[in-house]
């Protein structure tokens, strides 16, 4: 069901990701509208649409009538004024380049109606980077989507008024979406501030540490029961894109250790264009990758080393974003299980394995955590321990 303050809804920036979202909302019965300053990006909306709606159907999120129907309520306006008349929502997804963003933030302010609210799909900034381009900060806020997942973010500015964060909610739940509401702001959000440090550990453990990115990726799906690893999800993500996020990091002293090497380990696949999924070959070759062959952890998940390097890294981080009170325990679970589709969230995980190895596997992370966040860690299992086991 619709929520009756959003009719239409406006998706600045006709790449996969707005065309996803706007194919989701308008399968969930709203009208949506796309926009582009490229004729050829819009040009190829039909047919990106016809792509992920196959998969929509496929996993069962839609039924083809249901499909059929939502494809009828999305356009195509390539003049934001005219793609904006009507917008009770916009969602924003331009390239991760704040000047860009504020820019267009600050154009839609003057351009949409009053009642309008204003969303970026930021993955790496902040709401606060952007929001005061706009004069409407009571109806800015982030409203964050992982593709092809039901988790949305939502993240309120300095501004932002309980009413839009409500409405927002509510509006992603009527996508049969599942909403989390972070209590501050937090670059990654939560659940890409766990996966990302999962994925660098795992191209550590095969850029120095010696191993088979087949041993990573077995290791991590036989342990969290998975259907790829991360050398999987990286081709999946596609390996531009997590080079250009780790160019973009914002520096500290973890990241200035990591960063030229992480770099230098994808380095030649991107000078070989062997970027994932998308071209056929990253890690592994498409279709029909390793991974995928049934004997696959059999052949190469002897070692339970890397699961365990991986694992520090996640709860570590997932400790983390509790001290920082970005999410509470309940919350950053339900993002890892909803997100990756896992039976079980860090702080799940950290009760069954107990703290006195969580704390031996975290010690031994090194590179992967400041001084400050190790004595952050310390002080949550210290305080919150009973017996061998983590009080929540």
């Amino acid at each position: 069901m619709t929520i009756e303050e959003i009719k239409t809804v406006c998706y600045v920036g006709a790449g996969t990701m707005g065309c996803f979202n706007a194919l989701v909302a308008a399968v969930s019965g709203y009208d949506a509208v796309m926009h582009d300053l490229s004729d050829e990006q819009l040009e190829q909306v039909q047919k990106t649409q016809a792509e992920i709606g196959a998969f929509l159907v496929a996993s069962g999120y839609c039924s083809e009538p249901d499909l059929r129907a939502g494809i009828q309520r999305v356009s195509c306006e390539g003049d934001l004024a005219a793609a904006t008349s009507k917008a009770d929502l916009v969602s924003e997804s331009v390239i991760e380049e704040l000047g860009v963003k504020r820019e267009v933030h600050a154009r839609l302010d003057r351009l949409c109606p009053e009642r309008t609210i204003l969303t970026t799909n930021t993955s790496g900034l902040l709401v606060s980077d952007i929001e005061d381009a706009v004069r409407r900060g009571d109806r800015f806020a982030a409203l964050h989507s992982h593709l092809g997942s039901p988790l949305i973010d939502i993240v309120a500015g300095p501004r932002t008024s309980s009413a839009t964060i409500g409405i927002l909610t509510r509006y992603v739940r009527s996508l049969n979406a599942a909403p989390l509401v972070l209590h501050k702001e937090n670059r990654g959000y939560v659940l890409n501030a766990m996966l990302g440090p999962v994925l660098t550990m795992a191209l550590m453990l095969v850029i120095e540490g010696g191993v088979s990115k087949e041993a990573v990726d077995a290791a991590w799906m036989k342990h969290r029961h998975a259907p790829m690893g991360p050398f999987g999800m990286m081709d999946l993500f596609g390996l531009n894109v997590v080079y250009d996020g780790w160019q973009h990091r914002e520096a500290d002293p973890v990241v200035d250790t990591l960063k030229p090497r992480v770099l230098a380990g994808l380095q030649p696949y991107i000078d070989r264009g062997d970027l994932g999924m998308k071209t056929g070959k990253g890690f592994y070759e498409y279709p029909n990758p390793a991974y995928e062959r049934p004997d696959f952890s059999k052949l190469h998940g002897d070692d339970d080393a890397p699961n365990f390097a991986m694992t520090a890294v996640l709860l570590g981080n997932a400790i983390i974003l509790a001290c920082n009170d970005v999410a509470d325990p309940a919350e950053i679970d339900y993002a890892w299980t909803v997100g990756m589709s896992l039976e079980a969230g860090p702080f799940a995980l950290l009760d069954e394995m107990g703290i006195t190895a969580a704390r031996q596997l975290i010690a031994a992370s090194g590179d992967f955590f400041s001084a400050e966040e190790s004595r952050m860690i310390g002080l949550f299992l210290g305080q919150r321990e009973v017996g061998d086991r983590v009080s929540l």
